[in-house]
């Protein structure tokens, strides 16, 4: 009788262990803003994410993602987390860059080799350092997701060394450092609308452009260009960031939920964006344009070039920032 007893209770404390599991969760509903479409790896994350969250949380936790920027472009969505009236965007880094000019840092030139590399910063103590100076501005940053490199497609020469940008008419990004950076190296920046880019490349009132493989295969700019050449001068990452008022106001279980299952989202979204990647670089090379690698040394030496860009904009970015993540890659490279 007394097993009996102590099997039941045994078995109800079982329960009632059970039972809060998933208390400390409430039904929430969290929009997620996006300036891009579905189908970009995002969505591949978002889905991740999705499936932890509803595991952890036994479904109450919801994202409701706004494609194609529904709900506004990414600056006015960040702002919405600042102001507490919506709860997460996943936005790259440059267009924020007059909220927490810090993150400028990451439109430096040349400032890593690889995504390795990159994945190593962000995920370790210099990303948590650009982590307080978000939180500072009313955003938490859950996980950096990855929008990744930029290469160099033209119609010229391939770029083998930096004397090759030499007269080169390259469109840019209306952004200050994309434009000292390509003339520094002695091309013609120019900045244009992205919706302009293929018919000046085809009429030739600019011979190249900047952009990662998929953007390059998607917008078909491949038809009007001869070579291309994987500089990685630029690594942009995605944010997932999520409005402090909004995240200070949910329990502890809630947040760390948010917290692992972005890096789980942001773990797949990074898989499918590497692997896309390598498909438009194929498709690229079926084309038929010539596709060449700057060597480590020449990327170095291109580094070391454009190290004039990085003094430049230094005060601006915060002298700190900037030494800090040149430490931390030197270390890295040792």
């Amino acid at each position: 009788m007394r097993k009996l007893l102590l099997a039941t209770i045994a078995i109800a404390f079982g329960y009632s262990a059970a039972a809060p599991a998933f208390a400390e969760f409430n039904d929430r509903n969290i929009r997620v803003s996006n300036g891009i479409n579905e189908d970009h790896p995002v969505g591949n994350g978002i889905k991740a994410m999705q499936a932890c969250l509803d595991q952890k949380s036994g479904g109450k936790l919801k994202l409701t993602a706004f494609w194609g920027g529904a709900l506004g472009g990414d600056l006015q969505a960040t702002q919405a987390l600042r102001s507490g009236v919506q709860e997460a965007v996943v936005t790259s880094s440059s267009p924020l860059v007059g909220i927490i000019p810090a993150l400028g840092v990451f439109d430096l030139p040349f400032l890593f080799a690889n995504a390795q590399e990159a994945y190593t910063v962000l995920d370790g103590d210099f990303g948590d350092m650009m982590n307080e100076k978000l939180e500072a501005a009313g955003l938490v940053n859950l996980a950096y997701w990855e929008n990744g490199f930029r290469n160099l497609s033209n119609s010229v020469r391939p770029v083998t060394k930096w004397e090759d940008f030499e007269g080169m008419k390259v469109r840019v990004m209306q952004n200050n450092i994309f434009l000292d950076t390509f003339q520094n190296l002695g091309a013609n920046a120019t900045p244009m609308a992205f919706g302009e880019v293929f018919s000046a490349l085809e009429t030739k009132a600019i011979d190249a452009q900047e952009n990662p493989y998929v953007t390059i295969d998607t917008s078909k700019f491949f038809e009007v260009q001869k070579y291309v050449t994987e500089t990685n001068h630029a690594y942009t990452p995605f944010l997932f960031l999520f409005s402090k008022p909004i995240f200070d106001s949910y329990t502890p279980e809630e947040q760390a939920a948010l917290r692992e299952c972005a890096v789980v989202g942001r773990d797949e979204e990074r898989k499918v964006i590497q692997d896309l990647n390598k498909k438009s670089l194929e498709k690229i090379k079926e084309a038929g344009l010539e596709v060449n690698t700057l060597s480590a040394e020449e990327q170095a030496r291109i580094r070391e070039k454009s190290m004039v860009v990085y003094e430049k904009h230094k005060a601006e970015i915060g002298a700190e920032v900037v030494d800090a993540i040149l430490a931390k890659l030197e270390e890295i490279r040792k």
